[in-house]
């Protein structure tokens, strides 16, 4: 251990999803076939008015408030209390640089113990650590779509001395790409156990039935809502998120503010001024269109790779696949996802990196890795999609299936 590294610190590795992803370029770069279900980020381009109003914008330089934009933070809100149900005011949003650093934020200022479904998004439980936050993990099934049950939650509660609880919940999930159907029973618990929640719902306005629930509909006062830019308007590299928290969790708010004003300062200018126009301007055309494909694409995957050596839960949103490889024996789903690479040039993360036993054979598999803008283009109209789409505007997808499932085969 270096002594200039604190404990904690020394024992983490990098973030999975970017190393993955570096390297699946590193083996392209060398010649090697790759198909890239590793890493999982928007393969559409950000709607034209929204890059408009960066351009337009590229010439403010000053430092804004650190909480955000003003007119930023009221369109959010009056954004979530449309979408959402929510009632938020613009006092309650607080604008950083993706949400993936306003939740390491809050791991520093939370003072108690975290709670997290296995699986979970990979940066959760690093983040704990980082926050010296001591984690307690839930074990879910597929069965309940990958999210725990009440009975499951208060059973874990009951073990623990330390009943300041953060809850994180993440519908549509990653990795499985489901979404979460016992929100109210969730909540009922929380309510009962004065725990907060941490609602990340990056993924909420990909969900592909179009009735999306957030868990602050059934407890508004003890829910941190959590989402941004970089999964529905392909922005991810842009780096805006927020946080919505609620009047009952305002001491939390305050620290949370203070902790920004000595990190992060303020979002860059020109991208919170675009930013309003995410959330104020109407992208329905181009979330109908995206989400289509998205549907498409993942029911394709999930439609050639369920088999009796493979199960997987069918697509609800997002763009994430979590298949268990029955037939797969390896001493780890670490090691497996080395065989699958190596021998067949298919990206995907270990289920091991989402808090699951290593020695269940899952991967977390993204279906983004196409060209969307032509795939976008083609589609805007309500042309319906068939599989010579896919051949022509997502051929990775559908020779990196083919290929994983004649792997499977093998075994």
């Amino acid at each position: 251990m270096n002594k200039f590294v604190k404990d904690q610190i020394g024992k983490l590795q990098p973030s999975a999803t970017l190393a993955i992803n570096e390297e699946s370029n590193r083996l392209k770069k060398s010649g090697k076939k790759i198909y890239k279900f590793g890493f999982g980020q928007s393969p559409f381009p950000v709607p034209e008015s929204i890059v408009s109003k960066l351009k337009n914008n590229a010439e403010k330089h000053t430092y804004l408030p650190m909480q955000g934009l003003e007119t930023l933070r009221s369109a959010v809100a009056d954004h979530l209390n449309k979408n959402n149900d929510n009632d938020f005011k613009k006092e309650d949003i607080i604008i950083g640089p993706g949400t993936k650093e306003l939740m390491f934020l809050i791991q520093i200022a939370f003072k108690g113990e975290i709670l997290l479904p296995a699986p979970s998004w990979v940066s959760y439980y690093p983040q704990a650590i980082i926050g010296q936050n001591k984690v307690h993990w839930i074990k879910t099934e597929s069965d309940n779509n990958w999210f725990p049950t009440a009975e499951a939650l208060i059973k874990k509660i009951k073990t623990l001395k330390n009943k300041n609880i953060l809850l994180f919940i993440n519908s549509p999930n990653n990795p499985s790409g489901t979404v979460c159907k016992n929100l109210k029973e969730i909540a009922e618990v929380a309510k009962k156990y004065n725990l907060i929640i941490l609602s990340d719902e990056i993924y909420s306005r990909l969900t592909f039935n179009d009735q999306y629930k957030s868990i602050s509909n059934y407890y508004p006062e003890g829910t941190i809502v959590s989402t941004g830019l970089s999964k529905w308007c392909g922005a991810g590299g842009w780096r805006l998120g927020f946080f919505a928290l609620p009047e009952h969790l305002k001491d939390l708010k305050e620290s949370l503010k203070i902790l920004c004003s000595e990190s992060f300062t303020s979002v860059s200018a020109p991208i919170q001024y675009a930013a309003v126009e995410a959330y104020k301007g109407n992208h329905t055309a181009y979330l109908e269109a995206t989400k289509k494909i998205l549907s498409f694409t993942g029911n394709y995957v999930y439609d050639n790779l369920k088999s009796n050596k493979i199960n997987v839960s069918k697509p609800e949103g997002g763009f994430y696949l979590f298949p268990e490889f029955n037939n797969a024996k390896f001493s780890s789903s670490t090691e497996m996802c080395k065989d699958i690479l190596n021998k067949t040039g298919v990206a995907l993360l270990p289920g091991s990196d989402f808090g699951m036993d290593k020695t269940r054979m899952l991967a977390r598999l993204s279906y983004t890795d196409f060209e969307g803008n032509g795939f976008l283009q083609h589609i805007l109209g309500g042309k319906k999609l068939d599989k010579a789409d896919l051949e022509k505007f997502a051929p990775n997808i559908v020779n990196g299936v083919l290929t994983l499932k004649e792997w499977s085969n093998s075994l």
